[in-house]
């Protein structure tokens, strides 16, 4: 067939190809037009009270202070405890979603496994990520409590420690609890993603492998992990994106201590404690950047990992 006959058909297709494209923007307008009026509008009003020197008592007498508070002698970047909550929260993130991840395959392994029990085994796993956060917090405080914990109580009976332990007062041990609390919680929710994946792994490879005798292990580094990759990367970018917004799991269990300090609970220091909220919302507006620019990176390494798979 010549070019000449081709042309018009070629012409034909790529005429369709705009068509669906216009109706599928067409038809994910509205949609696009509420989030940004939900999302983008309140981010760009907290963006203008970061301009200011807005006071909770009352907003109407700001003024304009420009980038005051953010690169001036009392701005934020300026502020030692907004680089502690930095450093704290990257650090929540990074040992949370690493162990997450970790146990939540394990679990997925686990009850991946043919089980007559197993639709009660994995209702019974998403009993801690069904509770509130704020929730089991509290109940973890209440266990851990250094005089009434039963926590305490069981390590003391057990021989392994020989005096109540201060969980979430003691610096040397609170930012470990929470992150052990936070894994407690969450990790059922990366179990799930995990078995939805695991569930969909063409059972005929299996089959091959075990014709062939390769050894379990083998079969799951060569198999079983590269073919689950991409669905683990997404629940990691969930979880990241939760984990560095955490607010009510530190702030139920250490308040404002500057051990466990986050970036959400500096927000909610400056604007409810110290009512400085063009502070605040400068603030805030850094803890945006900063989980829009580590999100963007990690996605772009994702896309190349799985590119290059």
């Amino acid at each position: 067939m010549s070019s000449a006959t081709l042309a018009p058909e070629l012409a034909a297709v790529s005429s369709l190809q705009r068509s669906r494209q216009r109706m599928a923007w067409l038809l994910v307008a509205p949609a696009l037009l509420i989030l940004l009026a939900i999302a983008g509008l309140p981010l760009l009003r907290t963006f203008w009270m970061s301009l200011t020197d807005a006071q909770l008592a009352d907003l109407s007498a700001r003024q304009f202070v420009g980038l005051a508070n953010y690169i001036g002698e009392g701005g934020v970047l300026s502020d030692p405890e907004w680089w502690g909550a930095v450093r704290n929260t990257l650090w929540f993130s990074l040992l949370s979603v690493s162990l997450e991840t970790v146990f939540g395959l394990g679990v997925a392994l686990m009850l991946n496994h043919p089980s007559r029990l197993k639709t009660l085994l994995r209702a019974a796993v998403l009993v801690p990520w069904a509770i509130p956060t704020v929730v089991s917090a509290k109940m973890w405080t209440w266990m851990l409590h250094d005089q009434f914990g039963v926590i305490n109580a069981m390590l003391l009976a057990a021989g392994l420690i020989h005096a109540p332990l201060a969980w979430t007062a003691d610096p040397d041990l609170a930012f470990v609890t929470i992150v052990l609390v936070d894994v407690w919680k969450t990790t059922p929710f990366m179990a799930l993603l995990i078995l939805a994946a695991l569930q969909m792994v063409p059972g005929d490879c299996y089959e091959a492998a075990r014709v062939d005798g390769v050894p379990r292990w083998s079969v799951f580094l060569n198999i079983t992990l590269p073919l689950i990759t991409p669905a683990v990367l997404v629940a990691m970018i969930f979880r990241t994106l939760d984990a560095l917004r955490v607010f009510d799991l530190i702030y139920v269990m250490t308040s404002n201590s500057r051990t466990t300090k986050s970036m959400s609970v500096y927000v909610r220091e400056q604007m409810i404690d110290f009512q400085l909220v063009g502070y605040g919302s400068a603030a805030a507006t850094l803890l945006f950047l900063l989980i829009a620019l580590i999100t963007l990176c990690y996605m772009a390494l994702a896309r190349r990992r799985m590119e290059g798979h």
